[in-house]
Order: structure tokens, then sequence, then C-alpha cells
């Protein structure tokens, strides 16, 4: 009996994945007024209002240019992950200040633990503090987010020369991170809410953040315009009318059907709860999981996933 023959159809289809991949970062689609920045091998996501303050530095981190390999590409890692080595980790984030014009800049990134809490930073601290968002009106000191699906947030006061960044997750959403966030920059900064100037980064799009339907009794619970957070205001406990059909006991339903939950929104209408104007707040439409080509998305890509990072300084 002759040998069979493998077919050759695997590897011209990884070809072709990795062509079009290739193309899509050639001609990322970036709706105005975001742009990307090409520096030091790296595209850099800004955001143009801010990028015309002379006294200011942002970026938001994209995925390729790295020195991190990742299923044969390097990739710009910015979290210190187990798949990764800690020198390539230490490597890419010199590179990214660098690209972003930060070399000489202290970076202050956070121990995140998915809360509401917010640090004032007035010097380097000795080790990251323990939290999801950070502020300060001092130069030289680059205000830093990780990401990988959660919501990154810059904050401007371009009157006061404040800044403030903040990661918002499910459970920082729920606790008004962001809310708490500005309240913060009036208390410690004597900022107006009218002045500040919002970057609402790429995060996971309610295209793909699907979760349970008990979430919307999570939210509601906090917040009276919720339901217009998710794509269907369902909690999962209302009756089935058609339970008979299925013949099975009490208890023994199927789980509800998911949600999706648009955190994008939510963080938005925290900025306007807290006085932002609706005109001073930019938000990216690039989902995280939808484009990894030029991303990170721990939704989509599980624990092999880098993290991204978004930061903002201010110069000396």
């Amino acid at each position: 009996m002759p040998k069979r023959r493998s077919s050759p159809s695997r590897p011209k289809a990884r070809r072709v994945r990795r062509a079009s991949k290739a193309s899509t970062r050639r001609n990322p689609a970036i709706s105005s007024p975001w742009r990307l920045r090409q520096s030091r091998g790296l595209q850099i996501l800004e955001l143009a209002p801010l990028a015309k303050l002379p006294w200011l530095i942002h970026g938001f981190s994209t995925r390729p240019g790295g020195s991190s390999a990742l299923e044969s590409e390097n990739v710009l890692n910015l979290g210190f992950m187990e798949w990764d080595s800690r020198e390539n980790v230490l490597a890419n984030r010199r590179k990214f200040q660098s690209a972003v014009g930060a070399s000489d800049f202290h970076l202050i990134p956070l121990k995140q633990i998915h809360s509401s809490i917010l640090h004032p930073i007035s010097a380097p601290p000795a080790n990251p503090c323990i939290g999801d968002a950070s502020a300060t009106n001092r130069a030289g000191l680059l205000l830093a987010i990780q990401t990988a699906d959660c919501v990154p947030i810059l904050l401007v006061d371009p009157k006061k020369r404040a800044i403030a960044a903040i990661h918002a997750g499910w459970r920082g959403t729920q606790a008004r991170i962001t809310q708490k966030a500005v309240g913060r920059m009036q208390f410690q900064f004597d900022s107006k809410p009218s002045d500040l100037i919002a970057a609402i980064g790429p995060s996971i799009g309610p295209c793909c953040y699907e979760v349970a339907a008990d979430f919307v009794t999570k939210f509601t619970a906090q917040f009276a315009d919720a339901h217009e957070y998710f794509d269907e205001p369902r909690t999962g406990d209302e009756p089935n009318p058609l339970q008979w059909l299925n013949m099975k006991p009490p208890g023994h339903q199927p789980p509800p059907k998911n949600v999706r939950l648009d955190l994008r929104k939510a963080n938005r209408a925290q900025l306007l709860a807290a006085g932002l104007h609706a005109q001073s707040i930019f938000v990216s439409d690039l989902c995280t999981a939808c484009r990894t080509d030029l991303l990170f998305s721990h939704r989509r890509e599980g624990p092999l996933s880098g993290r991204l990072m978004s930061v903002i300084g201010i110069r000396p």
C-alpha cells in the first residue's frame, strides 16, 4: 500500500494567516482623533488633543516590535508573565519609554488588584503601590497602567497640570474607580471636572465581553443607568414560561444565557456623572479581543497573552 501523502493545506493556511496579520498591522483602522505614531520600531497609540499639550507625555503601547518571543513572533510584552523573562520585559519597558520620549522618567507601575484604590504620587516609591489608579502633578514621573482587556483611562487637567492613570476592570468599574479618581483630583490638585480631558484606551469591547447574567443585578444595584451597559437587561432570574417543555425538575434548568457588558460605556458614564464634558471624553474603539494583531487580550489568548501599558507624565 502506498504511503499516504500529507496534505499541504495546513502550512499554506498558516502562511495566509501570517500575511493577513502583517497586512492588518501595516494598515490598522484607527479612528480620529486617535493615531498610531511610529517610534523606535514601535507603534504608539496617541490621542491628538493630548499630543498637542507641550508639557505632557502619554501613550498606549501596542503588541508588535518587542524583545519577547511569543508563538513565533516578537512582541512588546510589558508585564512580568510566566512565559516571558524578566530581562525581556525590562528591555521592552526601556524601549517603550524611549519611544514615548520618556527615557529619563521614573516609571511608576502599580501592583493592580482590581480595586478602587488610588495613590497620589509625589516621588518614586521603593516598591509598586497596591491599587489601580495613580495621580500626580510632579514632573518626571511616568504613571503606568497594565491591561490585556480591562479599560485604561488617562486623565489630564490642562489648567492645573495634573494627571491620573486608571485601571478599570469590571470590579473597579462597579466600585466607581473612575468617578473616585476625578474626585481625588479635585481634592488633591483643586481640579475642576469641567476642565479635565479623558482618554479611554483600547479594551475589550461589548462585541466580545460576555459575562454571566447576574452581572446585570450587580450593576443595577449600583448604577441607575446600568441597563444601558448591557446588550440585554436580563438578570437570569426571569421565569421561563416554556420550562415545562424541557421536562426538567426545578434546580436542573440550563444556566441563563450570558449577556455582553460595555465597560467603556460604563466608565464614560462615570466621567459624565463626575462633571466632565462629553466633548472632552475620547474613547478608542479598538477591541483587544478583536485586534490581537495589534493588542493583547487575556480573554482571547489566555495565559499566553502579554500585557499592554498606558502611560502619562509631565515633562520637567
